[in-house]
């Protein structure tokens, strides 16, 4: 065994732990130019690719605890690892390949599992981690916004209620108060009419009782 190989297999192991996901890769074909324009796309997503030895690559994915990538290790290899979705490193690798017909992708892994080559390519075709995230934010948030909207409907009807009844209502208490005064000037009368007896009842009454004080006042003395 070579004096570097410890290192490096610790190195790749690292990353690889530190990585949600791993992508392989065969780069065989590809000049320095594009493996570095490849590389500068990668890192605009939080990725980057890394060209390893199979041997090196097997035994840093055993000692990682990772699936078994023996029969993907085939051919000039790299690995592309990151920080964020594998998504968006997915895509990178489908676009490039399209443009320059390289690099090929193998295999992949993703929550402990392995994906084939067309799993890979599906992934790509997704959007990213942080456009996934902000729809399912609004979805989760659409019947909220509508469950708002109709409670605070009643609301909003008794509020234009009760603003319509203020509208018809007297302006200030004095003018109700008038109001109010006014009326019982102009139920007043009327009862008093009411109360008072008729003029023709008051003399049938004086005239019946007259005959009775004259029978009982005494006869005047006869004249001798």
């Amino acid at each position: 065994m070579r004096p570097e190989k410890p290192t490096i297999v610790e190195d790749v192991k690292l990353r690889l732990t530190n990585s949600p996901f791993l992508i392989i890769v065969e780069y065989g074909g590809m000049n320095v130019q594009h493996f570095a324009e490849l590389r500068t796309r990668l890192g605009g997503v939080g990725s980057s690719m890394t060209v390893v030895k199979n041997t090196f690559l097997r035994r840093s994915v055993k000692d990682a605890g990772l699936p078994d990538l023996d029969h993907h290790l085939t051919g000039q290899t790299a690995f592309v690892v990151g920080e964020k979705d594998i998504c968006a490193a997915a895509k990178i690798l489908k676009t490039f390949a399209a443009e320059f017909t390289k690099p090929t992708i193998r295999a992949g892994i993703l929550d402990n599992q392995i994906l084939e080559t067309s799993q890979v390519m599906a992934l790509a075709d997704l959007p990213a981690k942080e456009i996934l995230q902000s729809q399912l934010l609004a979805l989760l948030l659409t019947p909220a916004t509508q469950l708002v909207r109709t409670l605070n409907e009643p609301a909003a009807s008794l509020a234009r209620v009760l603003k319509a009844m203020g509208d018809k209502m007297p302006s200030s208490p004095a003018k109700a108060d008038v109001s109010e005064s006014t009326k019982e000037q102009e139920i007043a009368p009327i009862v008093a009419e009411s109360a008072a007896p008729a003029p023709e009842a008051v003399a049938e009454s004086s005239e019946a009782a007259a005959p009775a004080v004259v029978e009982e006042a005494p006869s005047a003395p006869a004249a001798e």
